[in-house]
């Protein structure tokens, strides 16, 4: 592929979303970069993404993805599993392809540490591994909260916003909650992983207690005011969940101050709520924790970078991607991940070939579901600012499903919702 090729390539990418593996199939390789070493820290949607497009438009590079999992769970439709229709199956994919096709080399273990001065990752099984450049994708982490610290309470009180083993456990919980309980969803605070996601939860547990447990309801306690989507959530709610979904605005007291994961307790300005089920998700979110390790956050949490090429602010040939980073303008979502992965990859080619680096546009695509057969979506597709301070949206382009759609327009977009993850996954992991 020549280099106007590559980066015309990127352009699309951005502005298309997923990439299906047949629209590689005839790209050449560059072969300039060969001896360097690309290391990647995370195997999710953007790390995976990074470490697949860095080789494919370099197969010279050598490409290293560092993943202590033998399989990824998709967050993105893992409410799916709580509401009684999804399939953890479904939504879990290995790295077969990606180690067989297309030649990363993937280390199943866990990074515990960066030297940014030597260029090494530290692993916990005693590894070292050297690196040219570095991609960091650790996605996300939570901070403290009174009476709840997640890797003390989430045997008991499950977050469930790393999908796996706690979505498993929450849907345990609803499955044995007597019909008639009391369901307490906590969203987060801005900034945090999936928008729409804990207003998608309360509507497909809502499914299932309609279904299943009908004396049964939700409750979400919410730190804010509004929230993504929430006219058409609103919508939705009205349409098929009267009596069985309420939610609790902080002007309206429902911001928690305080957990009592034992008792499934949380407090608020006038009192202590009970509930039988209680799915409190930490409100102050923050990047994965080797970021902080390799001292890549700043104050807030988050990673700040070069929004051109991702690189971080901080540390020098070191760049960061997906939910952990800074990025103004975008969503922290997984279809966002993936293209801002793409976005970094032509940049790590680029410089490591030592080609100008041109900026790629980057896009969102997020689909949500009230019932099995009523979804909804945003889509847009950014560019980069000319001062660089953020990605915005361009003219145009995407938008927001429209209120008052008929049953077999909501319909058609439950349907696209597995299709988009069908497409991506197979664009990262296939």
């Amino acid at each position: 592929m020549t280099k106007s090729t590559r980066r015309d390539f990127l352009q699309i990418a951005g502005a298309t979303g997923a990439i299906s593996a047949l629209s590689l199939a005839g790209c050449a390789q560059m072969g300039k970069g060969s001896g360097a070493r690309v290391v990647v820290i995370g195997g999710g949607y953007a790390g995976a993404t990074a470490a697949k497009y860095v080789k494919t438009w370099d197969s010279s590079i050598d490409v290293t993805l560092i993943e202590p999992k033998q399989k990824y769970v998709s967050c993105p439709l893992s409410n799916t599993v709580l509401g009684g229709f999804g399939d953890m199956a479904k939504i879990t994919f290995d790295y077969t392809a990606m180690k067989n096709d297309h030649k990363v080399n993937v280390v199943h273990d866990m990074a515990t540490a960066v030297d940014p001065a030597k260029k090494t990752v530290t692993t916990k099984g005693g590894q070292s591994i050297a690196y040219d450049r570095l991609i960091v994708a650790p996605g996300i982490d939570f901070n403290d909260f009174p009476g709840y610290v997640a890797s003390q309470h989430e045997d008991m009180v499950p977050h469930a916003w790393k999908a796996g083993p706690q979505t498993v456990l929450l849907r345990k919980q609803l499955e044995a909650m007597d019909d008639g309980g009391v369901v307490i969803i906590s969203p987060p605070t801005n900034p945090y992983r999936c928008p729409p996601g804990p207003y998608e939860r309360a509507s497909l547990i809502g499914f299932y207690l309609k279904t299943k447990k009908p004396r049964s309801k939700v409750i979400v306690m919410d730190p804010k005011d509004k929230f993504s989507k929430q006219g058409l959530f609103t919508e939705g709610w009205n349409m098929h969940y009267k009596g069985y979904i309420e939610w609790v605005s902080k002007a309206n007291d429902g911001a928690v101050l305080e957990v009592d994961a034992k008792g499934k307790r949380v407090r608020t300005d006038f009192g202590w709520h009970k509930a039988d089920v209680l799915n409190f998700i930490p409100p102050k979110q923050k990047a994965g924790g080797i970021a902080a390790a390799a001292g890549l956050t700043d104050k807030s949490g988050w990673c700040p970078v070069n929004l051109q090429t991702f690189e971080s602010t901080i540390h020098k040939d070191i760049h960061v991607i997906g939910d952990a980073a800074i990025v103004p303008g975008m969503p922290k979502s997984g279809n966002a991940g993936n293209t801002e992965a793409k976005a970094c990859a032509l940049a790590v080619v680029s410089l490591l070939n030592g080609d100008p680096v041109s900026t790629a546009h980057t896009s969102n695509t997020c689909y949500s579901l009230i019932t099995p057969s009523h979804g909804m979506s945003v889509n847009a597709t950014y560019h980069l600012t000319e001062d660089s301070k953020k990605y915005t949206k361009m003219k145009g382009s995407g938008g927001l499903s429209p209120m008052g759609a008929s049953a077999d327009v909501r319909k058609q977009e439950a349907k696209y919702a597995w299709g988009w993850l069908a497409n991506i996954s197979t664009d990262i992991w296939g």
